[in-house]
């Protein structure tokens, strides 16, 4: 008996013309392969380099010389319902300017640290008493995590790993077995909108033009866009994190672009839930796409086998994150300062921390790097334009509404508390140098 998605699936199928001829052929020699622990190797080589380069060199964990420093030493006045945020880092105020900028999470509205009184948080215009964890700055775990505060950022990339497999757990709960017709019916529907709405006047060129053009006389550029596929986007995007934790100018900053990379994940990871969508590569053959990445014995090992998602297309993450690393490089090389989106901003003096070929260097990189991985996407056979449009919007969103995790400090008060550890002071940014 036919189910509802196979109607749907049998509608959508027939308003997307497959090919009238044969798919293409791509008869490539395998590339080399790396084993399958090199690349958890070069991932956790870049974690553990971050931990050592921004450790504080000059604090033992054993036997400190110097007292602990926690996130709430540079605030010593009283509770006040009008007082302002002060800055736990020092840094003046026109770094603090900008679109990019914003108070940082970890400063909290002024109270008393004396005698481990409660904390005095702001959730949403309403003031609420947390846990003061000071009290616990001295045992073990406190002191390694002050002694190497980019753990904390490493232990947030593992609960953001743990909540996309929640997401893919969820979306096969709620479409069942049906979730493969319901992912390819959805992937035709939007080649469909692609190729017979006003959208086929925006995106004339088709994607499995794209990649007849690389198949056909271009097969080694192709092979380099399989292994950058593979082998960039998790390895890249971790390096990225690590890099702007220490060159951003403040923590403040950072903790903006982390903050929008997060719910970035976030509003993706809710659409793969609710709208599976089915690769270019993986729909039928007649339609011609063929899976290069695999073809070329490409694959990543962080893409392959049952803790992976194969189902979701839309929005494209790849190209989400290089779009934001894109646009932080720009930002951070300071060219737009001449319209006001610099550290300065518009109501200070802009803030250049890079030099000029340092400047050449970020901006560039920061054009191409998220243009290699458009057209790496579409030329493999693993995204629709739409994809990509969708996962720009989607980081476009996370910049604008990145401080709805704010509400959760309290939480994070009430584990550290749990855990019995106290967050350090960040040691990024100028805070650092």
């Amino acid at each position: 008996m036919a189910t509802p998605t196979t109607y749907v699936a049998s509608a959508v199928v027939s308003a997307v013309t497959p090919l009238a001829s044969a798919p293409p052929e791509y008869n490539s020699e395998p590339a080399w392969k790396l084993p399958g622990w090199a690349e958890p190797v070069i991932v956790t080589s870049i974690l553990f380099f971050a931990c050592f380069y921004t450790r504080r060199k000059y604090y033992s964990v054993f036997s400190s010389k110097a007292p602990y420093k926690s996130l709430l030493d540079a605030q010593s006045y009283e509770f006040s319902p009008t007082s302002s945020r002060s800055s736990s880092s020092g840094d003046s105020s026109p770094s603090r300017e900008g679109p990019w900028s914003s108070d940082d999470e970890d400063e909290s509205t002024g109270f008393s640290t004396s005698k481990n009184l409660p904390k005095q948080r702001n959730c949403c215009g309403v003031i609420i008493l947390t846990p003061n964890s000071s009290r616990f700055a001295e045992n073990w775990h406190s002191r390694v995590l002050y002694k190497f505060p980019f753990l904390m950022e490493m232990f947030y990339w593992i609960l953001t790993y743990a909540i996309y497999r929640v997401s893919h757990i969820l979306s096969q709960e709620m479409f069942s077995d049906d979730i493969w017709d319901t992912a390819q019916a959805n992937g035709l529907s939007v080649l469909a909108a692609e190729q017979f709405t006003p959208l086929r006047f925006i995106l004339p060129i088709q994607e499995i033009t794209v990649q007849k053009w690389f198949m056909n006389g271009h097969e080694g550029l192709l092979t380099f866009l399989n292994k950058a596929y593979a082998l960039i986007h998790i390895p890249g995007s971790v390096f990225f994190i690590a890099w702007y934790y220490y060159s951003a100018p403040t923590h403040s900053i950072f903790a903006t672009v982390r903050r929008t990379v997060t719910l970035c994940n976030f509003l993706a990871f809710t659409v793969f839930a609710l709208f599976p969508c089915m690769p270019p590569r993986l729909l039928p053959k007649e339609y011609g796409f063929i899976d290069t990445v695999r073809r070329d014995d490409a694959q990543s090992v962080w893409m392959s086998g049952k803790f992976v998602n194969h189902l979701a297309a839309m929005p494209s993450m790849h190209f989400g994150w290089s779009f934001m690393i894109g646009c932080t490089l720009i930002y951070h090389s300071g060219v737009l300062g001449c319209v006001g989106l610099s550290y300065g901003g518009r109501k200070g003096k802009s803030v250049q921390i890079v030099g000029k070929w340092w400047k050449i260097w970020y901006c560039a990189l920061g054009i191409a790097y998220p243009t290699m991985i458009l057209v790496t996407i579409i030329a493999t056979a693993n995204h629709y334009w739409l994809d990509a449009i969708a996962g720009g919007l989607v980081g476009a969103v996370a910049l604008l509404c990145n401080r709805v995790f704010l509400v959760l400090i309290p939480l994070e008060d009430l584990l550290l508390w749990v855990l019995r550890i106290e967050k350090p002071k960040p040691n990024c940014g100028a805070s650092r140098r």
